[in-house]
């Protein structure tokens, strides 16, 4: 059985003969439902020596140029392009998405990447002359050391490039903890860096679960933490290593709502809500979960165009050739089990189930990890299923009877991650941008993730710390301002002896 390992100090942890940890754990193909691999989860041992190989390559590669630091990610970026359908299928394999949300996952990661490369602009600092008589005063923006990513399932690609490229482009090092369901995208993610020129020890994959992260948590070596998950998860990551003084940023759940008005464009706004919904099977931290339908009309309108797509749609497994599936599998069983029971639990408590997706079968795969679009109308805010993420392809339909009840109810919600308007109105999508308490809102854009350049996300009980990821925040949270207040005395000028006739260069 292949074994995926840690990636310390540019080397598979295997090939050089270092002390492995005695656990395993299981990795399976979503679709099939088999094990296809393993996982050699780490101990306080191998997590302290990624730790200390990053704290040993801190030095010199915070005094590397920023623009080399910034060719490194451009030839990075390049691998991935080259290697693009390899990692795709690498993802699929383990995940169960199907491929060509794969290679979407992929291009969001190296939008970030992009925006990395742009560090040399991003990091210049303030300067400020004649603050005083002859005095001056200047920023600089430095890196901050050893910096920790622990990233979910359901993006092995997308959400750690949404962190280590512009860690290591501001010249930290970085250790990657990801989810040990689908590992093996890390590693390669980790040699292609090291393909590129990235020196050893500057970034590193540490294979674990909770023994690996409390180290990463508590270690007075580690200065910065990034998390990407459950609010449950979310909430203890933050106060630990906020407790051990360290910057975190701590992303959690969410359960997004769209609020579609009497006025929408019901054909766009359906099949803006079918991919928003039911794509990666709603494993996504911004999937529109919950359809808020201003009026009966409108939600009736609205369910018998969802009802007639959902009829359509192709299940199955991520990758099959000669043609692509719509929705793939969820992660693992367990968590098909707790999805099929919370639709269960939604029926019980009173909710009309118009499409059922528990007991769906796919031939050939019958002991695959498969969960059918599913589809409740009749929703009320006391039931479970609409105050808890799912986390799997579940839409809920709650009706109001106008815009300022249903903008009541998405900000009376304890997660605010992202929400969506649809509407021909602008005055409307005006309101709402500015009444809606989420941290990003789409108008007639239902995943309203936004671009590199500007910062991902959210509100409330969805988001732990002060800053964003990417875009601006995510060069504020890896680097600390320093200012500097400077006066020189008069002193004697030493004249040039020798002339230069060579273009300068760094």
């Amino acid at each position: 059985m292949e074994t995926v390992f840690n990636f310390i100090n540019g080397a598979v942890h295997d090939a050089v003969g270092e002390p492995q940890s005695n656990r395993i754990s299981p990795i399976f193909d979503p679709a099939t439902g088999q094990q296809t691999k393993q996982v050699r989860l780490s101990d306080e041992a191998q997590t302290q020596h990624a730790i200390a190989a990053a704290q040993h390559a801190y030095a010199d590669w915070a005094k590397t140029s920023p623009l080399k630091r910034a060719r490194v990610l451009f030839a990075f970026k390049a691998l991935v392009e080259e290697n693009l359908e390899r990692l795709a299928r690498l993802i699929s394999s383990e995940h169960g998405k199907v491929y060509s949300d794969a290679i979407g996952e992929l291009a969001r990661g190296l939008e970030v990447v992009e925006f990395a490369c742009g560090i040399p602009h991003l990091q210049k600092g303030e300067h400020s002359s004649n603050v005083g008589t002859g005095v001056d005063s200047h920023s600089l923006m430095q890196p901050l050391g050893v910096c920790v990513g622990i990233t979910p399932f359901n993006f092995p690609a997308m959400v750690p490039m949404w962190m280590f490229p512009i860690a290591l482009a501001t010249g930290n090092t970085f250790v990657l903890k990801p989810s040990e369901k689908d590992p093996s995208l890390a590693v390669e993610l980790a040699l292609l860096l090291k393909q590129a020129g990235l020196p050893d020890g500057v970034f590193n994959v540490v294979q674990g679960d909770k023994e690996a992260v409390d180290v990463l948590l508590t270690d007075e070596r580690v200065q910065a933490v990034s998390f990407v998950g459950s609010t449950p998860i979310a909430e203890y990551i933050y106060a630990t290593a906020s407790a051990h003084g360290k910057r975190c940023q701590a992303l959690g759940g969410a359960k997004n709502h769209c609020l579609v008005m009497p006025d929408a464009d019901l054909d766009m706004a359906s099949n803006a809500i079918m991919g928003a919904a039911y794509g990666a099977a709603g494993e996504r931290c911004m999937a529109l979960s919950v359809v808020v339908a201003v009026g009966d009309e409108t939600a009736d309108r609205l369910i018998d165009k969802l009802r007639t797509q959902i009829a359509t749609m192709q299940v199955g497994p991520g990758i099959v050739e000669g043609k692509e599936n719509d929705m793939g599998p969820v992660i693992s069983a367990p968590h098909k089990q707790k999805i099929c029971d919370l639709v269960t639990n939604g029926v019980e408590q009173g909710a009309s189930l118009l499409v059922d997706g528990r007991d769906l079968t796919i031939s050939g795969y019958e002991q695959g990890y498969f969960v059918g679009p599913t589809l409740f109308d009749h929703v009320t805010p006391e039931m479970t299923i609409y105050q808890e993420e799912i986390f799997g392809p579940v839409l809920a339909i709650v009706r109001v009877p106008n815009y300022a009840t249903g903008l009541e109810l998405i900000n009376q919600h304890e997660y605010g991650n992202g929400t969506a308007i649809f509407t021909r109105d602008g005055e409307t999508a005006r309101q709402f941008e500015e009444e809606v308490l989420a941290g990003m809102v789409g108008v007639n854009v239902p995943l309203p993730v936004p671009m590199a350049f500007h910062s991902f996300g959210g509100w409330k009980r969805s988001i732990f710390g002060p800053l964003n990821m990417h875009g601006g925040d995510g060069v504020r949270f890896y680097t600390r301002m320093k200012t500097v207040t400077s006066r020189w005395p008069a002193s004697v000028r030493l004249e040039e002896h020798a002339s230069r006739f060579n273009f300068p260069t760094m």
